[in-house]
């Protein structure tokens, strides 16, 4: 449990974070005192077009117990200059497993209120029980809401939300039109009184330089007496029939979802929280009736290259063989002209964008990886043809003048473009363009390359598309990426002097399936990126010795944009740098201690910091420390999760 200090100022807690999620791209998140701190919190935060088009429907609920002429505030706000009420000054604890959990104490009553979500319905939940020894009354007033997660909402006169009672459930129609929000209570007397709450801040956003007040609207408020020991259960759905379903029998079958998770054969429980927060991510997309993996938690959706990176840990290395199969093909389903999606609109009537060079690259891996684990020739004998398909169109040029040239190198881009993961962009200007021929791009073709032979063999197909060009690759990449110094040139341009900037991305020319590069070499590359780039969270994107380095993620966008790919640390990194540890060390028993206790400094941010139970998506450059950009992260959680199996750590003989 994490402790509530009664005195403590309220902005301690207004980064550590809880999330729920329901197997569709909707969630239930907020801190863990309750108050909302992102434009993205919320109770029913509902995905219409799963895994995207997500809305806030229900804010979240103001809590108070009565006593007498008494009343003692649960909830907390952020208004302008003031935190009211001031709830949190009554709670005395969270837990996170396996529901959020908060615990309050007042006066001589004990209350817990539980949250949770049911899989693959856009439906939450929220318990209240008296813990106490005597009776004790709460009044329970949901606040609705009706916008775009990436929005705000204001007291408009078209928003009405308008009623419809029968007997403990109510239809709450925001406006006329509008998808309604159902809600029931197990027991209780409902009031009327709408009211609008105005001017609720959310100090993350104003951190972010965003937006960063809104209103929120209640239809009446719930009075209800509960004995010792008994409790109340409210269910907030877009889905009518979960009003028919009874609230103590939805918890229990989502304790069961919980424990269907676990590993059997696992016994240390950090490495199985790791496999439940690595669960949130994998959800179910509509417009293929198949499996994807949001990229992060609050705002990204789906996107290939976090998804093809995501995938090898959170489902091929836990053995989830059909969610992974499924996710391969929502990808696959979608290439066009030798490419994946590098990104799915958060809206229905938005084409994909195929804006990625290495996104379709780490298919292959994903495909090679899936091979390895599950000897599935049906699968692979199905995805060869769109793999040579791949191959022809990236040798004959696609989109963003993606080619192949004479010395078989991958060159892709031109400096209005942002085609690598390194790709932050504010209006027209490109923060890293990184237009010619990527270091880590290269290391994803030579491997695509290696893959597709493989395959060839395995299939006893003849590789008439691409022979002999792995190997003209490889002569190609040591000649123009190794340098004098040690490490990897960042990026090959053509008639140009090379980027020499030491960045993470040489790390894939050891790490990847087919390295590039001898022991010696990839041992000097390791030690150049362990001394310029490994930090306890991640590694850095870029060397402070660089005159580009910016340590610190901070500021309005323009700010954060322009640190985020300049020295920002990413934890997905250290997977990366992990399985080239282990590849070149000797003395692998050695190699494993030394993995093993990295992966230990990430375990308080894991269970105390960010998104309890998550892994941030970056942090500082320089004294990384607090979590930042989204609180959740899917290759954050996958790639510990991948190199954990992978090395067999964290074994308890």
């Amino acid at each position: 449990m994490i402790k509530i200090k009664k005195n403590a100022n309220p902005e301690a807690y207004i980064r550590k974070e809880w999330l729920y999620t329901n197997g569709l791209g909707g969630y239930a998140s907020s801190t863990i005192i309750g108050m909302n701190s992102r434009k993205y919190h919320g109770l029913l935060v509902a995905a219409l077009n799963p895994p995207t088009e997500r809305r806030v429907l229900v804010a979240k609920v103001e809590e108070t117990v009565l006593h007498g002429d008494k009343s003692y505030s649960l909830s907390t706000n952020q208004y302008p200059n003031t935190f009211y009420p001031k709830g949190y000054q009554n709670q005395i604890g969270f837990d996170r497993k396996p529901f959020p959990m908060f615990r309050y104490k007042v006066d001589k009553f004990s209350i817990e209120k539980t949250v949770f979500m049911v899989q693959n319905t856009n439906t939450t939940l929220v318990e209240y029980q008296n813990t106490s020894w005597d009776q004790l009354k709460l009044r329970l007033n949901p606040l609705y809401s009706d916008r775009d997660f990436h929005g705000l909402f204001f007291e408009n006169p078209l928003y009405d939300f308008y009623v419809e009672k029968n007997g403990k459930a109510h239809v709450i129609y925001p406006r006329y039109g509008e998808i309604p929000v159902y809600f029931k209570y197990s027991k209780g007397d409902f009031i009327d009184a709408k009211y609008w709450f105005k001017n609720i801040e959310y100090a993350i956003e104003q951190y972010r330089g965003m937006d960063f007040a809104e209103d929120a609207c209640s239809t009446g408020y719930l009075d209800v007496e509960l004995e010792a020991g008994e409790n109340v259960f409210l269910l907030f759905t877009t889905d009518k029939e979960y009003l028919e379903h009874d609230p103590a029998k939805l918890k229990k079958q989502e304790e069961k979802y919980i424990r269907s998770i676990r590993q059997k054969d696992i016994k240390d429980e950090f490495v199985q929280d790791l496999i439940y927060a690595g669960d949130q991510f994998i959800v179910h997309r509509k417009s293929t009736d198949s499996a994807s993996i949001i990229a992060g938690y609050h705002w990204f959706s789906d996107w290939a290259r976090d998804t093809m990176i995501s995938v090898l840990g959170l489902c091929i290395a836990t053995d989830n063989k059909k969610a992974a199969s499924s996710i391969i093909n929502t990808f696959i389903a979608y290439l066009d002209k030798g490419m994946i999606p590098n990104r799915f609109p958060d809206y229905a009537d938005e084409p994909p964008e195929y804006n990625t060079v290495d996104g379709t690259l780490w298919l292959f891996i994903a495909i090679y990886e899936y091979y390895r684990k599950f000897e599935e020739k049906s699968f692979i004998k199905k995805a060869y043809p769109r793999l040579a398909e791949i191959l022809k169109y990236h040798l004959e040029g696609t989109r963003y003048d993606i080619q192949v040239l004479e010395s078989g190198l991958l060159y892709a881009g031109k400096p209005d473009t942002q085609l690598t993961w390194m790709d932050a962009r504010i209006g027209d200007y490109v923060v890293t363009p990184r237009n010619g021929c990527p270091v880590e791009v290269n290391a994803l073709w030579y491997n695509a390359l290696m893959i597709f032979d493989l395959l060839s063999d395995e299939l006893g197909k003849k590789n008439a598309i691409t022979p002999n060009l792995a190997q003209q690759v490889k002569k190609s990449f040591r000649k123009e990426f190794l340098n004098d110094k040690g490490y990897l040139n960042d990026m090959i341009y053509c008639g140009s002097e090379p980027d020499t900037s030491i960045r993470p991305n040489q790390i894939y020319a050891v790490s990847l399936p087919f390295p590039l590069l001898n022991t010696r070499e990839s041992k000097s590359v390791i030690n150049h990126v362990k001394k310029h780039l490994l930090t306890r969270y991640g590694l850095r994107s870029l060397s402070p010795q660089s005159r580009d380095f910016i340590g610190t993620y901070q500021g309005n966008q323009w700010s954060r944009d322009t640190a985020y790919h300049q020295g920002t640390v990413w934890p997905f990194l250290l997977g990366e740098y992990y399985l080239a540890l282990l590849k070149t060390k000797k003395k692998k028993k050695k190699a494993k201690d030394e993995v093993e206790t990295h992966i230990l400094g990430l375990k308080d941010h894991f269970y105390k910091d960010g998104c309890i139970i998550g892994i941030s998506e970056i942090f500082d450059g320089d004294k990384p420390k607090m979590g930042k950009g989204c609180s959740q992260q899917a290759w954050s959680v996958a790639q510990l999760i991948r190199v954990i199996f992978t090395a067999g750590l964290f074994q308890n003989d």
